[in-house]
């Protein structure tokens, strides 16, 4: 009875999995058939550029982040940073990159103690403000691009029909096995989500790493402000931007995007809170997930064929889990992302995989979560309070 059950439970887990699979290889290919955006736009005439790049502490890699948006082969663009505090570290790194690129027109600006449930928003609020270029680029501090980023990602937006231009990311680790492995999950776990989804519907949401806007999609959703109270502004800022009835593009673009928690205890606590962050944005979606990874449901066949005296049947089930996560890194992290770490380390992502089934079951375990050192709670529709 217990072999039938485990065995079922496995089957159906496997079968799910390996469905998935198959979606993603499709909307790998769907992906990478896609021109590139500039490259067939080369003629046109980009406009005036505003970079909005929120800072909060030192972080790893920053200097080589921050650097990378001074080296950008545009036109016409300034640089915005905002901190809350005039004595924030990270602010050192930026003055002495400022003096290294004295050409690239910048500003520094405090917000204070932030209003609103998400001080990045509060922050961005004023950045805007402070700036008169119609075209903006919100991007995270431990974000990394090349040179063409900003050529690519603006130039959807001179159709306006378009009015958001996201990006996948390629996970980039800050040191440490945890790191790595937690860059290998943004590699290939959210792209191969984000390919899926865009087989049954258009984008209607944003990854946070690189957003580009203009300024009269920010007024129609009623100002940044409107995102102020979610955790996950990103996609609620695609959500309101695909509700006016603008299309949310994802760019050809891969950025990258650093791992910076370095050990155990950190990587599982951020990944938890963004899991859980998930649950509160997209309840239906996330219950689905579960069906998605296949280790766990491997596992469960081996042991029903060890119940079950059936090694054999055991032994098959966990390596078919084992080849689907393998090729799911190789399709995705590798061919997709670019990542060749995705290539070299593929025989490590069915441990990515059985460690993110874990993190996406305590993301169902309460409500709160620790982000910049203060607590919030979880409420409605993914909006969060500051306890």
């Amino acid at each position: 009875m217990i072999f039938t059950v485990l065995l079922s439970v496995s089957l159906v887990g496997l079968f799910s999995s390996t469905i998935y699979l198959i979606l993603t290889a499709e909307g790998a290919r769907r992906f990478v058939k896609r021109p590139r955006a500039y490259g067939h736009h080369q003629k046109v005439q980009l406009p005036a550029l505003a970079i909005l790049k929120p800072v909060h502490g030192l972080e790893p890699r920053l200097r080589e982040n921050l650097e990378s948006f001074f080296l950008q082969d545009y036109p016409d663009f300034e640089l915005i940073f905002g901190a809350r505090e005039m004595n924030d570290p990270a602010l050192k790194v930026v003055e002495d990159l400022r003096r290294k690129y004295p050409d690239v027109k910048t500003k520094v600006l405090f917000s204070g103690r932030p209003e609103y449930p998400n001080a990045k928003v509060f922050t961005l609020e004023k950045m805007i403000e402070q700036t008169a270029a119609d075209y903006l680029v919100i991007t995270d501090s431990d974000t990394y691009i090349t040179p063409d980023c900003m050529r690519e990602v603006v130039t959807p937006l001179l159709d306006r029909r378009n009015g958001l231009v996201t990006c996948l990311y390629k996970g980039i680790p800050a040191g440490g096995f945890w790191s790595r492995l937690e860059a290998l999950g943004m590699s290939v776990e959210l792209p191969s989500g984000v390919l899926v989804a865009s087989i049954f519907e258009t984008m209607r949401f944003a990854l946070g790493p690189i957003m580009a806007t203009r300024r009269d999609v920010i007024e129609s959703i009623g100002g940044i402000s409107a995102v102020a109270d979610y955790h996950a502004d990103d996609y609620k800022l695609g959500n309101l931007t695909h509700g006016l009835g603008k299309n949310v593009i994802l760019s050809r673009y891969i950025c990258g995007h650093v791992a910076m928690n370095t050990s155990i205890r950190m990587s599982i606590a951020h990944q938890t809170r963004w899991m859980r962050s998930t649950r509160f944005s997209r309840s239906a979606g996330h219950v689905g997930t579960g069906l998605t990874y296949a280790m766990p449901f491997g596992i469960l066949g081996m042991i029903a064929g060890w119940i079950g005296h059936k090694w054999q049947v055991g032994a098959a089930l966990l390596v078919w889990a084992v080849l689907n996560r393998v090729l799911e890194a190789i399709i995705v992290g590798w061919k997709v992302i670019g990542d060749r770490e995705a290539l070299t380390s593929a025989w490590l992502y069915p441990a990515r995989d059985l460690l993110g089934f874990f993190i996406w079951c305590g993301s169902f375990m309460g409500d709160e979560m620790i982000w910049r050192n203060e607590r919030y709670r979880f409420v409605t529709d993914g909006k969060i309070v500051r306890l």
